[in-house]
């Protein structure tokens, strides 16, 4: 199968390109540079990988985004919030219908490319704060990507039941250097270790049982993992 992989430079998608590399075809990788306050750290990294594999990376600029939405992780919006990522405090970062926008456009370059597929990255970390992560919502797009083109292009989604841990253990499997992702949200010169992607990220590797080869500003105690309900159970 022919496949876009939505490329962030986080280390989901990296792991996702990674996947689809093994797993399938891959036509080519898109970033997305909408205006958040680690969009200039992410997409070297999203571009880095994609050469390292020989895959055409393109980024498509959504700065409409940043100068009307609302959310914490624009540049136009407020402070990043410390703590852990599936707290109440993290939905202010979320950009409101972003996944829904970037899969809309995606799909018209997969469609153009000749790719079968979209491949995005959401993993069940994600469904505690964000709504357009969860698989009603994939559900319903993959069913407007399959029924809105010619070439019924598919949405993938191979990590929607897994938590970070799993998706960093996978990862290590298939060689990816985590070294060369973003996470931090704050975006700064090295990841602050304390806002809720640094948390994730940190958590992730010391759950996988793995080597974490990020340099942190802040190294303290992670904070416990909120109870979430209606999250799905965690990968052992």
């Amino acid at each position: 199968m022919k496949t876009l992989v939505l490329l962030s430079g986080g280390m989901d998608s990296v792991t996702a390109l990674y996947w689809a590399a093994r797993e399938h075809e891959v036509a080519g990788a898109v970033s997305f540079d909408y205006g958040s306050k680690h969009n200039h750290k992410e997409i070297p990294m999203a571009a880095w990988h994609a050469a390292q594999l020989g895959v055409k990376h393109d980024v498509i600029a959504l700065d409409f985004m940043n100068r009307l939405f609302a959310s914490d992780l624009l540049q136009t919006g407020g402070e990043i919030p410390d703590g852990h990522y599936e707290a109440e405090s993290m939905k202010r970062t979320v950009v409101p219908f972003r996944n829904g926008i970037m899969l809309a456009v995606a799909c018209g370059l997969a469609e153009s490319r000749g790719a079968d597929a979209l491949v995005i990255a959401a993993h069940s970390g994600d469904h505690a704060i964000y709504p357009d992560c969860r698989e009603p919502f994939m559900q319903a797009m993959a069913d407007a990507v399959k029924h809105g083109t010619y070439a019924a292009v598919e949405l993938l989604r191979p990590f929607i039941d897994f938590d970070k841990t799993e998706i960093v253990r996978r990862g290590a499997k298939l060689g990816v250097d985590y070294a060369h992702t973003w996470s931090c949200y704050k975006g700064g010169d090295i990841h602050c270790g304390q806002c809720g992607t640094c948390v994730e990220r940190r958590e992730a590797f010391v759950e996988a049982g793995l080597v974490d080869p990020t340099s942190y500003e802040d190294t303290g105690p992670l904070p416990a993992r909120p109870k979430v309900a209606g999250l799905a159970p965690r990968w052992p």
